[in-house]
């Protein structure tokens, strides 16, 4: 078993061609940050498909928390994912929480192999039947079941349960519990070479191919520098995005000397916010710096629009999103469910 370690050590290390892309920003704060990327992407990818790959024994996770940083990850979500099988059946239940927004959606999980992760079925919470008492019952299943049911697929391997939060210091997350309810063993299997050879080569493909999708994307939004990209949104839904989220991601490129202003008015929506993430799609330190806001915590203008500042200090104006110490990198600005899609206006000023 030497040799399986060995192989799936190189397999890791040729992940970081990524950071030679031509494309590939090379001051030292955005190399540092790519390979810290690549090693969250390994931390994530080992416990998704070697701790938590068993199907028949579902295991909730964290794909992303606030230091495992994934496609523009959002500051005021919970992700939680389950892998499973679209030829199982499986049973959700929990109590609903106070979180503004909850959604779980099936995916075929394709980012090893072709960087999407194409939705099999969605469900959010507003067509949900919950119990007076705030618990609630939903069934995963590839064939329609009575009362609350989410689709899956044949292709179906992975649940996404996405919680955002308008303030996560007030509001009470969902919890949520995944049981298989179809036929199945009773106990895991044991551990057999071949089964951890194949989880460990699988966990190097995901991260390579995870890298290198997002940072296509980047170069895809670097075509059109300081303004919202106007692509194909079922690109963005490919690759696992929720179909009631409209998005809006731009690239930034500044001067010393500049900050970028963007200027929106709000539709009616359930959610908005923006926030600002390195050239790798990471969400920047949301933990210990403004860098992003969202429409319940944002400043509004008189006459309800919104004025964002990207900008290394603080300019006494509008709502501040701190840079970072960045020069470049990317950004998203999310509608969720809104009655229109309307794109934020960007422009580049002197400071």
């Amino acid at each position: 078993m030497a040799d399986t370690w060995r192989a799936f050590c190189e397999r890791l290390a040729d992940c970081g061609d990524v950071l030679l892309r031509p494309d590939a920003p090379t001051t030292p704060l955005d190399q540092a940050e790519g390979v810290r990327y690549l090693s969250r992407l390994t931390r994530t990818a080992l416990n998704m498909l070697v701790d938590s790959a068993d199907p028949d024994f579902p295991r909730l996770f964290l794909l992303t928390d606030d230091t495992i940083k994934i496609g523009a990850d959002n500051p005021d979500n919970l992700y939680q994912q389950v892998v499973v099988r679209g030829d199982r059946e499986y049973r959700l239940t929990g109590q609903r929480g106070t979180v503004p927004y909850l959604s779980i959606g099936s995916k075929a999980n394709r980012y090893a192999i072709d960087g999407t992760m194409a939705s099999t079925g969605e469900i959010e919470f507003a067509d949900v039947a919950v119990e007076d008492d705030g618990t609630f019952e939903i069934v995963a299943s590839a064939q329609r079941q009575p009362g609350n049911w989410l689709p899956m697929a044949d292709d179906t391997t992975l649940l996404i349960i996405r919680q955002t939060f308008n303030d996560k210091s007030v509001e009470t997350p969902a919890t949520v519990r995944v049981e298989r309810i179809s036929p199945g063993p009773d106990v895991p299997a044991l551990l057999t070479p071949q089964a951890i050879e194949a989880q460990l080569f699988g966990a190097a493909q995901w991260v390579r191919g995870t890298a290198n999708t997002f940072a296509e994307w980047t170069r895809w939004f670097m075509a059109q520098p300081n303004r919202i990209y106007d692509g194909d949104q079922s690109v963005f839904y490919r690759a696992g995005g929720d179909p009631k989220i409209w998005y809006g991601h731009l690239y930034y490129d500044l001067a010393p000397d500049e900050a970028l202003v963007i200027e929106a008015h709000p539709p009616e929506c359930r959610f908005w916010n923006f926030q600002l993430d390195n050239w790798w799609m990471e969400s920047l330190d949301h933990v210990n710096r403004k860098v992003w806001v969202n429409g319940a915590n944002a400043h509004h203008e008189a006459d309800g629009s919104v004025i964002v500042v990207c900008a290394d200090r603080d300019p006494g104006y509008g709502n501040w999103i701190d840079l970072s110490g960045h020069r470049s990198g990317t950004a998203l600005w999310r509608w969720i469910e809104a009655h229109d899609h309307p794109v934020p206006q960007c422009r580049v000023v002197k400071v």
